[in-house]
This record gives C-alpha cells, sequence and structure tokens, in this order.
C-alpha cells in the first residue's frame, strides 16, 4: 500500500513539476508598453583582463532640460493667397486673425478658446488678490468708496478716493514725506497683481536700493483707480510715487498690469502729467525688465522734479 501511494505522489509531483515548465515557457515578458516595468536580467560577469587595473570612470554628463517655447501660431486659411504675409500677421500680433470659418461660423476650436478667454476676463474683474500674494509683501490693505464692484465699474469716481477708515490707516501706519511711495491696487483685474507682483516688486526695490532711493510704507488699494495715487498724495506728500494695478483685461490676456508714475501727486492733476508703462505681463513687458526700469524713470523723475509729458526720457 505504501508503495503504491509513493508511486502516486511521485507521478503527481512530476506532473506538477512538468505543468509548471511548460507555463514559465509560454509567460510572456513584461512590456513598457503595457504600463509594467521591464525586468531587467544581472549582466553576466566577465574575465578581466588586468585584475590590478582600477576600472575608468564613466563621464558624467549634466544634461540641462530644454526651454519651453511658445508654440508657433499657425493659420487655418486653406491655400492663402499671400502665405508669406499671413505669417507675418501671426508672427507680429496675439490677435485672432487667419481663424478661418466653416460655413459662415467660426470654427468650434475658435469659439472656444474665445470663450475661455472671455470668462478669464470676466474672472479677472470680479476676482480677488490673493491674501497670500499681500501677506508675502507684508502689504496691509485700505480700501475707497467703490462699494461693491456693480458700482466699481458703473462710478470710477468712487474709486478714486479713500474711505474715512483708509484714510487713518495711512496716517497712522504710514512714513510722512517719503521720497518713493510703492501703492499696489487691483484696478480692473486681480489676477494681473497675482501673477506679476511677485516678480515686479522685488525688482523695483532692487532697482531703487541701485540708485539710493529710500522708500516709504507700501500697502494695498482695493477698489483702486488711477485717480487714487492723487489722494495718496495729498495724504503722505512722497516725492515721487509709483501705482501698480491691474489693467482692463482683455480676450489677449487677463493678466496685464501697469504702473503709473507722478511726481509730487496731488488732487486736481491731469493725466498728462503722468507716465506709465503698461502691458505688464509674461507675453508682454517682463514683470521683472519692467520693475527695474520703473526705478530708472522714478530717479529721473526726482533729477528733473518733473513727470509725464514733462520728463525727458
Amino acid at each position: 500500500m505504501e508503495q503504491q501511494l509513493d508511486f502516486l505522489v511521485d507521478k503527481v509531483v512530476a506532473e506538477l513539476q512538468k505543468k509548471l515548465g511548460e507555463v514559465s515557457e509560454q509567460a510572456p515578458s513584461p512590456k513598457t508598453e503595457t504600463g509594467l516595468i521591464q525586468l531587467r536580467s544581472e549582466p553576466k560577469a566577465e574575465p578581466v583582463a588586468n585584475a590590478t587595473a582600477a576600472p575608468t570612470p564613466a563621464p558624467v554628463v549634466n544634461e540641462q532640460p530644454a526651454p519651453s517655447k511658445e508654440p508657433e501660431r499657425t493659420t487655418h486659411v486653406p491655400n492663402p493667397k499671400y502665405k508669406e504675409g499671413l505669417d507675418e500677421l501671426l508672427s507680429s500680433t496675439p490677435a485672432r486673425i487667419g481663424v478661418w470659418r466653416t460655413g459662415v461660423r467660426p470654427l468650434t476650436k475658435t469659439m472656444l478658446e474665445l470663450r475661455r478667454d472671455h470668462a478669464a476676463a470676466v474672472d479677472a474683474v470680479y476676482g480677488e488678490v490673493s491674501q497670500a500674494v499681500l501677506d508675502q509683501f507684508s502689504l496691509f490693505t485700505v480700501e475707497t468708496q467703490y462699494d461693491n464692484t456693480e458700482n466699481y465699474l458703473k462710478r470710477p469716481d468712487m474709486g478714486r478716493i479713500l474711505t474715512e477708515e483708509g484714510v487713518r490707516m495711512l496716517q497712522e501706519r504710514c512714513q510722512k514725506k517719503p521720497q518713493v511711495q510703492i501703492v499696489v491696487s487691483d484696478g480692473l483685474s486681480a489676477a494681473a497683481v497675482d501673477a506679476n507682483l511677485k516678480d515686479v516688486l522685488p525688482s523695483l526695490m532692487d532697482s531703487l536700493k541701485s540708485y539710493g532711493l529710500t522708500c516709504g510704507t507700501p500697502f494695498f488699494i482695493k477698489g483702486g483707480r488711477v485717480a487714487s495715487m492723487d489722494h495718496v498724495g495729498e495724504i503722505l506728500e512722497p516725492e515721487v510715487l509709483v501705482l501698480l494695478i491691474g489693467e482692463r483685461p482683455g480676450l489677449v490676456t487677463a493678466h496685464s498690469m501697469s504702473a503709473y508714475m507722478c511726481y509730487r501727486p496731488r488732487k486736481g492733476m491731469v493725466e498728462s502729467e503722468r507716465t506709465v508703462i503698461s502691458n505688464i505681463h509674461r507675453q508682454g513687458t517682463s514683470p521683472v525688465e519692467a520693475g527695474a526700469h520703473i526705478g530708472t524713470i522714478l530717479s529721473k523723475m526726482l533729477e528733473q522734479k518733473a513727470s509725464g509729458v514733462k520728463l525727458v526720457l
């Protein structure tokens, strides 16, 4: 009986080993295309010609990632008569040209891009500047008499005057009669402040330092218009003032900022007395370069005691 059992056990073991051998031969090797990691076998050791010779280290290559480039704009117009001219136009402006049509309407892709950019512009107007951005530069907030966004859009004059509480805060917390006063405001694009302030403001501070200029207490105006700098000038009496403010958003970008500068700002100033750098954003005037250039202009204002059309750059 025991001999029969031993025979059966040996037979079963032999069959199992045979089956396992067949399965291992038929199993597919892992492929990276299916998301599996390709198994790597250990390389076989090769005989060493000279056991005392030290191996030559492989050269270290520091590969730098290629800089990302903006995708080239191409026209959807089939067989344009003057392709070179159309390509030149596309390379010279971000405007929507050469988008073509399907029947009597624009292409679906063009319409979707238009709606996306329009939504971004609306969000920029109705959005709010991130408190984290303001805290990063220790900017406290004062408000104008704009009341709410709808009123801000209908009554620009209300965005030019600070509230009584705002005036009190400036008198208590700001340096009086500074050489340079920096003011930040959301204006018509809170997104512009979020996107550019972290590059513009440090660059501006470095530029002022290089020219030996001193700066007052920077702060943030919520619901401000350009002429709010005149009210601030009446309160703090700076020699020069720069207002970094969000521009009216368009369908090309909702992140554009402007820098309005003035020598001894005061109520009743006309627009020709202001100097401005506009289109500060990634696809326009570089935020870092803008900050450095603002410092140069402020230095010239102090030298010439003038701004606007009277300033010689």
